[in-house]
């Protein structure tokens, strides 16, 4: 299908859940996750009306950056190596990524000027995903004010693969916990206004427990 049409279907779904949820359209950030498909495909997306892309790896990015350079905002999606990081600084809008204070050591060496970052955090407990512990999420974030070159824009996770909606809002909500302790300690480097949460699978749930941006790949840009 083209993006255009899978677009329109997932369209209809988020203007659904912001409607169950009392929420404004406008407070989502829709991400086209394009790790999987060509520049081509990248492009039919932008050329549909969406402004963001997410990519998963500093090679992919980089490719596609060649081609469409600041045509979209880019955000950095995946778990990051540190000595990636200067091959996509100063490319990138976001990184939804930080969970360690050697990756905001490395950006505060690269970058020209203050970055969004999300911190990631490990909201279900799994072991195959990347992020920090929730109990240890406040402090972590308060410790980056070390750091003028980081903005602690907001959280990501990632929820568990699973059809149980009780265990998913159980995952999105105690993230808008935690950005809600975030947000009442008024840091200057942590608005943490964004929540980051929601796939192709969840995103209307996401929407529901407050996401502001979430990721789609599958069904939107297809694999």
């Amino acid at each position: 299908m083209k993006v255009v049409d899978n677009l329109k279907n997932i369209e209809e779904k988020i203007n659904i859940a912001c409607e169950n949820s009392g929420r404004d359209r406008e407070a989502i950030k829709l991400i086209a996750v394009t790790k999987y498909v060509s520049v081509e495909r990248a492009n039919e997306a932008l050329e549909a009306g969406i402004l963001d892309l997410g990519e998963n790896r500093d090679e992919g990015l980089l490719a596609k950056y060649e081609v469409l350079k600041d045509k979209p905002n880019w955000h950095y999606i995946g778990s990051m190596q540190t000595r990636k990081v200067k091959n996509v600084i100063g490319k990138i809008s976001y990184i939804h990524s930080l969970d360690r204070i050697s990756l905001a050591e490395e950006i505060q060496k690269r970058a020209n000027e203050p970055i969004n970052c999300l911190v990631q955090v490990n909201v279900s407990g799994e072991e195959s995903k990347h992020g920090l512990n929730p109990e240890a999420t406040i402090d972590f974030i308060k410790g980056l004010s070390a750091f003028d070159k980081v903005n602690v824009a907001g959280l990501m996770t990632m929820a568990p693969l699973t059809d149980d909606e009780r265990i998913l809002r159980e995952c999105f909500r105690k993230l808008k916990g935690i950005q809600v302790e975030v947000q009442a300690l008024e840091l200057k480097h942590a608005p943490c206004t964004e929540l980051s949460m929601g796939m192709s699978n969840d995103f209307m749930i996401a929407i529901e427990e407050g996401a502001t941006m979430i990721r789609i790949g599958t069904a939107l840009v297809g694999e």
